[in-house]
């Protein structure tokens, strides 16, 4: 029974060697219901990383999960199928937009969005955002066509107004009074 040669909270320095790089394997076909399976499970994970504000580990998950929804299928997804892969392609897109704003790219967010968006053109999530990062822009008139698409499918989100309403402020001249 001797005393450890560390003492205990030492501080330790490790030095490590990179002796090989590999490439991840290239994704197994797998049936439509397992592709969706696993997307789901990788954009709860996103999720979880989400609300803790690890934005980078979220954006991260939500890309896996794009890479499982689009792999490679042993059988062609039948209509329901590929509706849901649609529906969560368009999910992830939307939380990978998010992420990229809060890690200060609006670019990225807006190309992430504008990718929703050809995937279901009626996105109102997409529609808003994307009108959002037009107008942070300074592209009020794309911005305010986005918007008002947007409040047509959703006239009851005041979101969507006060977005609105911000646009209609900077865009009309101040009054002198």
């Amino acid at each position: 029974s001797r005393e450890p040669d560390v003492p205990p909270e030492a501080p330790l320095l490790f030095e490590v060697t990179l002796l090989e790089v590999r490439d991840g394997p290239d994704p197994q076909p797998l049936p439509p219901a397992a592709r969706l399976r696993l997307g789901s499970q990788r954009r709860e994970r996103g999720n979880f990383h989400f609300t803790r504000g690890d934005f980078a580990a979220a954006l991260r998950s939500y890309r896996l999960s794009l890479r499982a929804l689009d792999g490679p299928t042993t059988a062609p997804p039948g209509p329901e199928e590929e509706e849901e892969l649609r529906e969560q392609r368009v999910k992830c897109l939307n939380n990978c937009a998010a992420a990229e704003l809060k890690l200060g790219r609006a670019e990225e967010a807006l190309a992430a969005c504008e990718a929703a968006l050809r995937i279901n053109p009626d996105n109102g999530r997409a529609l808003l955002r994307r009108g959002q990062l037009l107008a942070e822009q300074g592209r009020d008139a794309e911005a305010a066509l986005v918007l008002k698409r947007a409040l047509e499918l959703d006239p009851a989100s005041k979101v969507i107004h006060t977005e609105l309403s911000r646009l209609a402020k900077r865009q009309s001249p101040p009054s002198s009074t």
